[in-house]
Parts: structure tokens; sequence; C-alpha cells
């Protein structure tokens, strides 16, 4: 299995998950007298094969991605670097967009607000950390669909 399957495969087990405890939540309780919609103890004999399943995946991903090596980083210091990229990126670009606000002033006697940083070079800045972040992306895609799970 590739680890893009793997990853795929979590996803959908922990949606799955989720819409067990929902449905569990659904059928807690019923008027005295009623059934509920769907039998408890089978819902949570799912969840438990769900969860097992999910956390044997868990472990190969992480293992995977450990050991899946490229020029020299593993794929998890690949996944950390992609993460605080997009962290970086982030408070950056809030930061930018408060800096670019324009104040208006009514008179010219009301006090003038401007921005602490050249916000044109900023831009070029984080234009320049979203090409490594999305060069960063693609790299873990294509290491994702190559690389068999452990």
């Amino acid at each position: 299995m590739k680890l893009a399957t793997a990853l795929s495969e979590r996803a959908e087990l922990q949606r799955k998950i989720s819409e067990i405890g929902t449905r569990l939540n659904h059928n807690s309780r019923v008027q005295e007298g009623e059934e509920p919609s769907e039998e408890p103890k089978l819902l949570l004999e799912e969840l438990d094969r769900c969860v097992k399943r999910l956390e044997e995946l868990i472990g190969a991903i992480n293992r995977t991605n450990s050991e899946t090596v490229h020029e020299g980083r593993t794929l998890t210091d690949l996944l950390a670097a992609r993460d605080c990229l997009k962290l970086r990126i982030q408070i950056m670009r809030d930061f930018l967009n408060h800096a670019s606000d324009k104040v208006s002033r009514m008179t010219h006697t009301e006090i003038k607000i401007k921005s602490t940083v050249a916000v044109a070079e900023m831009q070029k800045e984080i234009d320049a950390l979203s090409k490594e972040l999305r060069q960063c992306d693609e790299l873990i895609q294509e290491l994702n669909w190559t690389t068999e799970l452990l």
C-alpha cells in the first residue's frame, strides 16, 4: 500500500469514527418503551474496530514518515517544515493586512497613522515563502504517492 493510500484511509476512518460518535449520541437515550434507531452495542463494536485500524495506520504512517529520507531530510522533517511555513505565512499575512490598512482622516489636524514596515518588501518575502511552501508540499505529495507503507 502506498503512503498516500494509507493517508486517505486514515482520513476516512477519522471521519467515520466521528460519525459513529454522533450516531452513538443520537441513540444514547430513548423514551421508555421505545427502541433506539441503532443498537449502541453494535455501534460500540464498530467503533472499536475502526479505532484499532486507525491506531495501526497511524503507527505505520509515522514509521514510514520517520524512515523515508529525501536529500538528507526525513518525511517527518518535511512535514514539520511545511507546517511551520504555513504558520509563519499566515501570521505574516495577517500582520501585513493590518499594516496595509489605510486610516482615513477627516481633517489635517488628526493624527496621521503610518505602517511600521515596508509593505511591498514584506509582500515579496511572503510570496517567496509561499513558493517555498508550494514546493515543499509538492515534494511531500510526490513522496506520499511513491513511498510504500512500512
